[in-house]
């Protein structure tokens, strides 16, 4: 039987190998001896393979936000939420930081991350509205969701280019000064 895991593993392996682009729905398929259309029941398309099960990863960051003290300030529970939802096992395979850099060095990736940043963002902005009694779209909450994809993307690029680098201290230094931006 097929997994989400198998098809990432071997689709990262061609990756590396072939290059992005260069690696076809095809070969993943025939990487792991499935169709390509039993490939599009776990993926709908191969950019989506890279974010692994994203929409899950999704509601696992509702619940962890969800969960945290009411008395917390918002720019804490934000800024532990964001840490918690960044926390990977160190044997992940792929690799996190294989997978990051796919994702964020990838040009062919690109547009279809835009879609995926846009669905991590809700997430904060659905809570802080929840929080501040306002509608997800209005601009406090959006506001919150963009600042605290810039300071998680830009922890990402130093972690990236800085090997010895801890990825949980770069989010940390860069999620602190979102109490700057939240603190009323």
């Amino acid at each position: 039987m097929t997994s989400h895991a198998e098809i990432e593993q071997a689709a990262f392996r061609l990756f590396a190998e072939q290059g992005f682009e260069a690696t076809t729905v095809e070969a993943i398929a025939a990487e792991i001896g499935v169709s390509r259309r039993t490939l599009f029941r776990y993926y709908s398309s191969k950019n989506d393979i890279p974010w692994g099960q994203f929409d899950r990863t999704l509601d696992g960051f509702r619940q962890i936000l969800a969960g945290m003290p009411t008395d917390l300030p918002l720019h804490e529970a934000v800024h532990r939420g964001v840490l918690a939802f960044n926390e990977f096992p160190e044997d992940s395979q792929p690799p996190h930081r294989d997978r990051m850099r796919l994702i964020l060095r990838t040009p062919a990736l690109q547009a279809h991350s835009v879609l995926r940043y846009a669905e991590w963002r809700a997430v904060i902005a659905d809570y802080v509205a929840d929080r501040r009694g306002l509608e997800a779209d209005d601009l406090m909450p959006r506001t919150v969701g963009h600042v605290s994809l810039a300071l998680a993307l830009s922890a990402y690029e130093q972690w990236l280019e800085s090997p010895d680098a801890s990825l949980p201290t770069l989010l940390e230094a860069a999620m602190a000064s979102l109490a700057e931006h939240l603190a009323t």
